[in-house]
């Protein structure tokens, strides 16, 4: 099984605080940015980096990131080129983990083995597949543990006492707490919803907590790193990529940077 995640978790135990999870999308306004992006996160602050893979129809997505899937897609982002981007970023960075998320169809057409064989090879730590239930594990998941990678799941506020087990079942690096219900980059979570999820959440199982969906400032990433294990932000940063130009990189890391103070402070 993958390491990179697990040691990173550890080292925010032993420092006493949450860490900050940053969700962007391959190619998204374009290659270059996207890469030079990638190669700034981990000095900008973020702890794990999450990877979009562009989809066409990326259910689970709000506005902002659906815009980023479609940018990229214009672009001409393709699996295979998030995998390069994955290769490239991982030639300057052998210690930040790198968690792609997306959707199935892409993978499933690219072809499963080839998948997690090209994946694992470019440095890729984990897996977050948003439309693949626990029931069907032996598609992805058992494969891609044979494979070297984590296997990330999603609760959800409806995930029940009676479904969180078999949602637990076969996951490992951390599980993704969806505060709140419905699409990304909607709606605000309330911090003691949040506080009493990640809790019984914690009654279930000895994983990481990480906390998305909604959280888009400094002062909610601290909010939710006092309860969780690390917070999760993608649709402001996405928002930010949107304009193009020389001026992106800055303004994305700038924002992270921001964020990752937040989390860093949060427990003080």
């Amino acid at each position: 099984m993958s390491s990179r995640i697990a040691a990173c978790f550890a080292a925010l135990r032993k420092e006493g605080r949450a860490g900050l999870i940053t969700f962007l999308t391959a190619g998204d306004p374009d290659r270059a940015t996207s890469l030079a992006i990638l190669q700034g996160l981990a000095r900008a602050g973020a702890d794990v980096i999450e990877l979009g893979m562009p989809f066409t129809d990326p259910m689970a997505d709000g506005p902002a990131i659906q815009a980023g899937n479609l940018r990229a897609l214009a672009g001409g982002m393709t699996l295979k080129g998030v995998l390069d981007l994955a290769r490239a970023f991982r030639a300057g960075d052998d210690a930040t983990p790198l968690v792609l998320m997306g959707y199935y169809n892409p993978i499933y057409s690219y072809g499963n083995a080839r998948f997690l064989a090209d994946a694992r090879a470019a440095g890729v730590d984990g897996l977050i597949i948003v439309d693949l239930p626990p029931e069907e594990d032996d598609e992805l998941c058992l494969p891609a543990h044979a494979a070297g990678l984590d296997f990330i799941r999603l609760a959800t506020p409806t995930t029940d006492d009676r479904r969180l087990p078999k949602v637990l079942t076969n996951t490992s690096g951390f599980i993704y707490y969806v505060s709140i219900t419905g699409i990304t980059g909607t709606r605000t979570p309330r911090a003691q919803a949040v506080t009493q999820a990640v809790a019984r959440l914690k009654r279930h199982t000895t994983l990481p907590v990480a906390v998305g969906f909604g959280i888009r400032t400094p002062a909610d990433a601290a909010e939710t790193a006092r309860a969780a294990d690390a917070a999760v932000v993608g649709s402001a940063l996405v928002e930010r990529c949107a304009p193009g130009g020389p001026g992106v990189v800055k303004d994305v890391l700038g924002a992270v940077a921001a964020l990752a103070e937040g989390v860093r402070g949060a427990r003080r």
